[in-house]
């Protein structure tokens, strides 16, 4: 089965990522990363209209919200949180001073918790880490990453999914909604032509996964075998998420070549997709005691 994107956005961003359906409000929230910028935007007829934005002094590589509608931000090394009136606080630093890494995709699990990992920005490999945060603090679920990408949760929560881009692997594991505890990591699914990104779950179990460098987002079983194809005028195809029964999708124009650009004019910008599913609702995040 194949699907097509249409650009849902004005704007074109270097790279967004991390797209969130905050339901309460009706909002989008995805972030630009290398603008160092979280934006906000809602869904209408024409597609995403532009709303907020809060620019930060680094990178940020994810945004969650809270039941108040307050959010979380993943900084460069730190975790932020962003209250109502803009006051903003450290939640916890994730990465050590001196490394030269950053903290890359997140996602809320079932029960509120905040799980963050990091790739590295020189030519390191094996050394990037997965982490929870929690009550307990910062707990580190991975240490031996490429490059961690996308998570997410099957519709019991039961099961736990995340993506290693540069040997492009997509893992699962067994999870624990109750403590957040997580079983063996297991490799579900190898993708060779392009390399997994970002990543979402349908109300069905299926997983939905953006392929960078591939213009395109996968469907696929939660055994791993291909159910559709959605194609998506950008090369760099970077995260999703449902909005309710529309798939969002972000890119990135960021590393192509001119002649590259040309030919793709639309990257970098959101896009939808009808594809016949429906989203889980998105999980909010629960503040540990070390942030009330």
């Amino acid at each position: 089965m194949e699907f097509s994107a249409i650009p849902a956005s004005t704007d074109s961003y270097a790279l967004g990522e991390g797209p969130v359906w905050d339901a309460a409000r009706s909002r989008l929230l995805w972030v630009d990363i290398l603008a160092n910028t979280v934006h906000e935007g809602f869904l209408d007829d024409e597609g995403v209209r532009a709303g907020r934005s809060w620019t930060f002094e680094d990178t940020v590589g994810a945004v969650a919200v809270a039941g108040d509608g307050s959010l979380l931000v993943a900084e460069r090394h730190t975790l932020t949180a962003v209250a109502l009136d803009g006051t903003r606080s450290t939640v916890a630093r994730v990465l050590p001073e001196g490394r030269d890494s950053r903290l890359n995709d997140g996602a809320v699990d079932p029960a509120g918790r905040f799980l963050v990992g990091s790739l590295a920005q020189d030519d390191r490999r094996g050394e990037e880490v997965l982490v929870r945060l929690d009550d307990a603090g910062v707990t580190v679920l991975d240490a031996d990453l490429d490059l961690s990408n996308g998570l997410a949760w099957s519709p019991s929560g039961e099961l736990f999914y995340s993506v290693d881009t540069l040997p492009g692997v997509v893992h699962v594991r067994d999870y624990d909604v109750a403590t957040g505890a997580v079983g063996q990591r297991r490799d579900l699914l190898t993708i060779a032509d392009g390399h997994p990104d970002g990543l979402c779950v349908d109300a069905d179990g299926n997983l939905w996964i953006a392929v960078w460098g591939g213009a395109r987002v996968e469907c696929r079983s939660p055994a791993g075998a291909l159910l559709a194809v959605v194609t998506v005028p950008a090369p760099n195809t970077s995260s999703v998420a449902f909005a309710g029964d529309v798939l969002v999708i972000t890119t990135a124009a960021r590393g192509m070549p001119r002649e590259r650009r040309a030919a793709f004019p639309d990257a970098g910008r959101l896009f939808t997709a009808s594809v016949g599913a429906r989203g889980l609702p998105t999980p909010l995040w629960v503040p540990p005691a070390c942030a009330r």
